[in-house]
């Protein structure tokens, strides 16, 4: 008898295997296994992993350390893909080599803006008791 997958049942695992391919990247990155100057230079933070329905495709969302040089650290890691993807495919077992798209962690400088809004003055004035 086949096992009918519930909606909720497909999330969990998406998020269970976007946080298990997480844990590799970050992994490799920490230990240096990527031979680059830029990536041997900077600190890199694997923020987020969103897999698709099939498994196939995984965004990666990164920060360097401070924001620093975030071009240049999303050029080497998306220079050095392809050895990503094996490496990910070799540790997270899927039926799939998920395909690695790096984009940069924007979420820091979203909730930094919002945190200047509310800090604004005339925010504050509209929250102020009267």
């Amino acid at each position: 008898m086949r096992k009918v997958e519930t909606p909720e049942g497909r999330s969990v695992r998406l998020l269970r295997v976007g946080e298990q391919v997480r844990h590799v990247l970050s992994e490799i990155l920490q230990r240096g296994d990527v031979h680059d100057d830029t990536l041997a230079s900077h600190l890199v933070s694997v923020t987020e992993v969103r897999m698709s329905p099939d498994l196939r495709h995984a965004t990666v969302f990164v920060k360097p350390l401070l924001g620093q040089d975030e071009d240049e650290v999303l050029k080497a890691l998306r220079t050095h893909t392809a050895f990503l993807q094996r490496e990910v495919a070799s540790r997270v077992r899927t039926k799939y080599a998920a395909k690695i798209k790096f984009l940069a962690d924007e979420s820091f400088d979203e909730g930094s803006h919002i945190d200047t809004l509310l800090r604004s003055r005339h925010v504050a004035q509209d929250l102020g008791e009267g």
